[in-house]
């Protein structure tokens, strides 16, 4: 009869067990889309400057001392590098939670129980030896060793740790992002202090060109062909140009504290060559094929092993809907008096013990958790998909604006050279009195206009270059 009620009971368990696990909801099948077209506009260059190493690409030797810098010194990069180390412990965390826990505890207790009671009556009648009762109160020393396991039947801790591995390998990612970021940033800003040096050269040569002209006007009203309104606008002219000074040099000292704040280092001159920025030629690029990108781009492969953690999540929170087996053990010695201790076999206690496990009345509660986990999914496929699709448009884009700057450079080149050509001749037009003094000066404004449109061009040009550069995945390798 008492093993049939055993047995009873054995048989409710695992009813309990069963209908614990059933309606599971199934693993959801997501294939995400990462194809690219064949081809950049018609170009089936295999070739691809993504590939480069960053020193071999960029060529001027105080841009190269800069990046090595920022490289050193970068905060966001530490920044990065730090999450990098905390991917890297959450991995050692998941790996122990694969491992039973062991354990070591020594305890001391002392316990008083009323004589009336059952326990303190029981103790009363018993004699340890002839003549000696149960001590009251009775004291407990124990010093024990304990084990814990819960084995991983439905995977559910191994895929937790191979989610940690793939966001370890994520974070990795993520610091060659940074990098390609980091290193085009600096890039850009060595540039636009390249083009700020021109422009502030330029607008130094255009005024002394307004003061000189300046003079002619005043020597003009002396001889009364002019009046006095022509001296002032020219006046105008060059304060104005000397107000466009100012605020280039502050321009100057911004771009110049942006990049030390890259470096990671206080206000100091930037090293630059300052002479002939309009010489210099762009490095040449070649895109190779869109499906490149796949391999090259650290912010796509990030988003790949986010999107496989992702994956691995769900598996984990739907085991939560299956039992758990934990299994726990110990030994160790116990008796209530330190010399009993050491008497063998009277003081060894052990014990082992499993326990299957299962949810009944929180199963809402662990399908949210399985929703959630199956949103998250979504949503790292879809940033996947975004990602291809943003690093291909990146490209396409960049590829385009450097073949239009180079047009509009030809252009603006023939504009200066004509307009340059034009101050001469409107500055004779006027002494010989065939031109007035507001046609002079619409020619210099036009001039100093126009160049400086040259000079942002050229800058321009070589940001292009750099951004598609970092576009294609260069930098991080």
């Amino acid at each position: 009869m008492y093993k049939l009620s055993i047995y009873k009971y054995i048989g409710l368990f695992g009813i309990s067990m069963a209908v614990a696990s059933c309606k599971v909801p199934a693993l959801p099948q997501l294939t995400e889309k990462k194809s690219v077209p064949i081809t950049y506009n018609n170009n089936s260059d295999t070739t691809n400057t993504g590939n480069l190493q960053w020193r071999s690409f960029f060529n001027d030797p105080n841009l190269v001392n800069l990046i090595d810098t920022a490289l050193k010194n970068n905060q966001e990069l530490m920044i990065t590098l730090q999450e990098i180390e905390i991917a890297k412990n959450d991995i050692r965390i998941r790996q122990g939670k694969l491992l039973p826990t062991v354990g070591a505890k020594v305890g001391l207790g002392v316990e008083k129980v009323g004589r009336y009671t059952s326990q303190g009556a029981g103790d009363a009648a018993t004699e340890i030896a002839p003549g000696k009762e149960v001590p009251d109160p009775l004291m407990d020393y124990t010093l024990t060793a304990y084990a814990n396991w819960e084995v991983d039947i439905w995977k559910k801790l191994h895929n937790a740790k191979k989610a940690a591995v793939t966001r370890y390998l994520s974070s990795i990612e993520g610091r060659n992002f940074v990098l390609t970021n980091l290193i085009a940033e600096v890039a850009n800003s060595y540039y636009e202090l390249l083009a700020l040096d021109n422009q502030l050269e330029t607008v130094k040569q255009n005024i002394e060109l307004q003061r000189k002209a300046l003079e002619v006007i005043k020597v003009q009203k002396e001889a009364t062909r002019v009046t006095e309104l022509a001296v002032q606008k020219f006046r105008a002219e060059v304060l104005n140009s000397q107000s466009l000074e100012f605020e280039i040099i502050q321009n100057i000292k911004e771009t110049e504290n942006k990049i030390n704040l890259l470096l990671g280092r206080y206000p100091q001159e930037i090293p630059r060559d300052k002479n002939n920025f309009l010489g210099l030629t762009p490095m040449a690029v070649h895109s190779g094929i869109p499906s490149q990108l796949l391999g090259n781009r650290p912010d796509i492969k990030k988003a790949e092993l986010e999107l496989a953690a992702a994956k691995l999540d769900v598996k984990v929170a739907r085991a939560e809907f299956y039992p758990s087996l934990d299994i726990s053990a110990a030994v160790g010695l116990q008796a209530f008096k330190p010399s009993y201790i050491i008497k063998f076999p009277e003081s060894i206690l052990y014990s082992l013990a499993g326990d299957l496990a299962g949810p009944l009345i929180n199963r809402n509660g662990i399908k949210a958790e399985f929703n959630t986990a199956n949103s998250h999914q979504l949503q790292a496929m879809y940033n996947y998909e975004r990602t291809i699709l943003n690093a291909y448009l990146e490209v396409s884009n960049q590829l385009s604006s450097i073949d239009n700057l180079d047009k509009s450079y030809n252009t603006k080149s023939e504009e200066v050279t004509a307009l340059t050509r034009s101050i001469d001749i409107s500055n004779d037009l006027f002494r010989s009195a065939r031109a007035d003094y507001l046609e002079v000066l619409m020619t210099q404004r036009d001039a100093l206009a126009a160049k400086l449109e040259l000079i942002e061009t050229k800058k321009k040009q070589f940001n292009a270059i750099t951004n598609v550069y970092r576009d294609l995945g260069g930098g991080w390798k």
